[in-house]
């Protein structure tokens, strides 16, 4: 009798032992990048300024009210290609051979074998990792005929001598992404092609590869956005959307519930041409606004709906954090203008300008039980910083050498902080070649010209956020000083690509 009580207080004892040691389980992940997003998209943003809505937001607006929205948020550069490359590697661009941008599917990609990537450092940490979405990275296809050769060719001409049914490398699989559903140039650029796992996807039983032409898109009313090339010759950008988002939604259906997930989701939504889905989610969208790209506003959110759909019936939503930007500003079309629509809110400027509306985008963070919900922060961040946070999600640490401009939010997202670890914030404009550097409230802008590079504004973002040309304030000599040394430590940092996580 002694002996079996003696048994069974040993079980008891080991039992606890055994659930002491248990690590709690760690949160999935989920990084969304939209493409060409302002931050006067997101109605939830644009109420802080405006009542006149014209195109509602409300999944996203719903997360904004579950977590956290910031306010001075920034993509890394005004322009899609370069900020893909500093998100995926948490490094600015110019660690890159290619710091103005890689933007041609058939050229060699910025991401060295040696660069951590979100993919790599995601899997070190014991996720299963997936990408859907626009890559804008460059890649290596075989040239046609060839089992040895990688094609390199122009962006600016038509490539018809690759063989585009197969990625080689420096593909998601090959940046650390165990699974992928791929569009190598978004619906924008050839090849207009879908690749899952590193092979061509035909889009239907017809599918071929052949040449889609304007005048083949003419039939869709159609205007292609770049160039004319190879592609799958079922090629419809309308249904892109809901084929991309419908793969994601799979993917969660059947993920383990064993190991935690991170997924990458890059949409198409909202980058030209703009083509709505008749449908999504159950809901109406092409027409349902002023214009098309309107329309594909509302497209991404109802994305966003079923991506969040997916999650709450899964059983997982309240262990996945959600993190949510844009690779760039907003498209301040004439068309769109006219409706009253605002894409880069009280901001000057646009995608591919140094001012506020080509960079200052969303971003928002949704970790419930964690994140005070509803909750906001004006703490200077950049979507380089996702790496260096879902590191600490993940409890991962970074070597010095590896996302070296990215700064940890994590202490900002759990102490509801209005200050990051960041200081300074390095960001680039587009193909003016302009840059700009902050230091607090202070922005200052930079021209490269040749072998010229040349301060040429200085604004003070407190008292002008719209960066109205009479608030320049580089020609007044009381801010000589702080222009000299504010370009002085922007030079010293890019010319010597020091690390600037830290400063």
């Amino acid at each position: 009798m002694k002996s079996r009580f003696f048994i069974s207080i040993l079980i008891v004892l080991s039992s606890l032992e055994a659930f002491s040691q248990v690590k709690p389980k760690k949160p999935n992940v989920i990084v969304i990048l939209a493409d060409d997003i302002g931050l006067g998209d997101i109605s939830g943003y644009r109420r802080m300024h405006s009542k006149k809505i014209i195109v509602e937001t409300p999944q996203i607006d719903q997360l904004m009210q579950e977590g956290m929205a910031f306010t001075d948020a920034h993509s890394p550069t005004a322009l899609c290609a370069p900020s893909r490359y500093s998100i995926m590697t948490g490094n600015n661009t110019y660690h890159s051979y290619a710091p103005w941008g890689v933007w041609g599917s058939y050229e060699k990609s910025p991401i060295k074998e040696t660069d951590l990537t979100m993919g790599k450092l995601m899997r070190q940490a014991d996720y299963n990792t997936a990408f859907f979405g626009k890559w804008h990275m460059g890649g290596d296809w075989y040239r046609k005929g060839s089992t040895t050769e990688i094609y390199r060719g122009p962006r600016w001409k038509t490539q018809t001598d690759v063989d585009v049914t197969q990625i080689i490398s420096s593909g998601p699989k090959q940046n650390g992404f165990d699974y992928s559903f791929m569009y190598p140039a978004g619906i924008q650029d050839v090849p207009y092609t879908v690749y899952e796992n590193e092979k061509w996807f035909p889009l239907n039983k017809n599918s071929k590869i052949g040449l889609i032409t304007q005048k083949k898109m003419d039939k869709l009313k159609v205007k292609l956005d770049k160039d004319e090339g190879l592609g799958d010759t079922e090629w419809n950008p309308f249904d892109m959307g809901p084929l991309l988002i419908n793969k994601a939604v799979d993917y969660i259906n059947r993920a383990s519930t064993e190991k935690p997930f991170f997924m990458y989701y890059c949409t198409q939504a909202v980058h030209k041409p703009h083509t709505p889905s008749e449908s999504l989610n159950g809901k109406k969208i092409k027409g349902t606004t002023p214009v098309y790209h309107l329309d594909m506003i509302a497209e991404l959110d109802a994305q966003m709906a079923m991506l969040v759909d997916a999650l709450k019936k899964k059983g997982v939503y309240e262990n996945t954090v959600i993190i949510f930007t844009s690779d760039n500003g907003g498209l301040p079309f004439k068309e769109t203008l006219a409706t009253g629509h605002r894409p880069s809110d009280i901001y000057r400027g646009g995608k591919n300008q140094i001012y506020e509306g080509g960079h200052r985008v969303p971003f928002i963070v949704v970790w419930p039980d964690k994140i005070k919900p509803n909750s906001k922060s004006s703490a200077l961040v950049s979507g380089t910083d996702i790496m260096a946070t879902i590191a600490a999600i993940s409890n991962k640490k970074l070597s010095k050498n590896q996302a070296m401009d990215s700064a940890n939010l994590l202490p900002v997202f759990l102490e509801n902080s209005e200050k990051s670890s960041r200081k300074v914030l390095l960001i680039q404009g587009g193909t003016a070649k302009n840059v700009a550097y902050r230091e607090g409230e202070w922005k200052l802008i930079v021209k490269y010209k040749k072998e010229e590079i040349k301060p040429i504004a200085l604004f003070n973002l407190n008292t002008s956020p719209g960066e109205k040309e009479a608030d320049n304030l580089i020609n007044l000599p009381k801010y000589k000083e702080r222009i000299n040394r504010m370009f002085l430590s922007y030079t010293k940092i890019r010319d010597t690509k020091t690390p600037s996580r830290n400063l």
